[in-house]
């Protein structure tokens, strides 16, 4: 009974912030509208439409292609950072403060740190000139700003860290005897590496991207800003029907873009004991 009066606070916090928002947005997502006003009702058509616009089909896909190119990006350089920290760097202190050194962008805004790929990756920006002036290139190349390559850097440049930390972590609880038993058999740095460390690492991994795909599905201020408005995603499709006042459509792309989330955690959960991890 005690503990039960424990957790009532926690419990609470998560109804009041967490579970009672998402009640409005999918009592919302049943709501008719007009042009000027929202209707309290309780219709289909927003579903129906979603389902029935192949608009829907292609931009979801466009975004699971933001999503798949930026785990794949991320899980790759957040690995190496993590088996450089875990491994290569012997001294705990100097594993703090290179770790720190990794979380120093996080101390400027996301947007701030976005806006500074513009004058690299601009017409006139750095790469452009060093292409120029190297004559590898004639003139400016187009596709490095307003571009999907914009916002696939954009996205691994905001969130590698999120898939560093938690591989970093299941590194870190790997014992270093489990290693040296490995190439006293014989194992290769490539066997070790493939039979022992990144099976260890599966729940650092899998916490990793859920963390990376669920900011990417849910994104809209990246790819409408990188991509110039020529590329779209959820996020931004509900970001232009919200600006519309279109609010009960937008709730019903918030369900189903959540579902959708959910479905994808669900999985990667299955394959994996995260709770040993946490």
């Amino acid at each position: 009974m005690k503990t039960q009066l424990q957790i009532l606070p926690l419990i609470a916090i998560l109804a009041l912030f967490l579970i009672g928002p998402i009640l409005i947005i999918f009592v919302v997502s049943f709501w008719d509208y007009t042009e000027f006003s929202l209707v309290p009702d309780f219709v289909l058509t927003n579903y129906v439409e979603l389902f029935e616009s192949s608009v829907t089909y292609s931009i979801y896909l466009n975004t699971l292609k933001f999503a798949a190119l930026s785990w794949i990006l991320t899980l790759v350089i957040g690995f190496g950072v993590a088996y450089f920290l875990a491994f290569h760097v012997r001294q705990l202190r100097w594993q703090v403060i290179l770790f720190l050194v990794c979380t120093i962008p996080f101390w400027t805004s996301n947007i701030i740190r976005m806006i500074a790929w513009i004058p690299v990756l601009g017409r006139h920006g750095l790469i452009n000139k060093g292409l120029v002036n190297m004559g590898i290139v004639d003139q400016p190349v187009e596709w490095l700003l307003y571009s999907d390559f914009a916002v696939v850097l954009a996205f691994v440049h905001l969130y590698t860290l999120f898939m560093v930390v938690p591989i970093f972590n299941s590194m870190m609880r790997i014992d270093k005897s489990v290693l040296e038993a490995a190439r006293d058999a014989g194992a290769s740095a490539m066997q070790v590496l493939t039979h022992v460390i990144i099976p260890l690492c599966r729940p650092g991994i899998a916490i990793g991207t859920i963390f990376v795909v669920s900011l990417v599905m849910g994104d809209f201020i990246t790819v409408q800003a990188m991509s110039g408005g020529q590329s779209a995603s959820v996020g931004v499709a509900m970001n232009h029907k919200r600006a519309l006042l279109q609010y009960p459509a937008a709730a019903a792309d918030a369900m189903i873009l959540l579902v959708v989330v959910l479905v994808m955690v669900a999985m990667l959960m299955r394959t994996v004991n995260i709770r040993k991890e946490l």
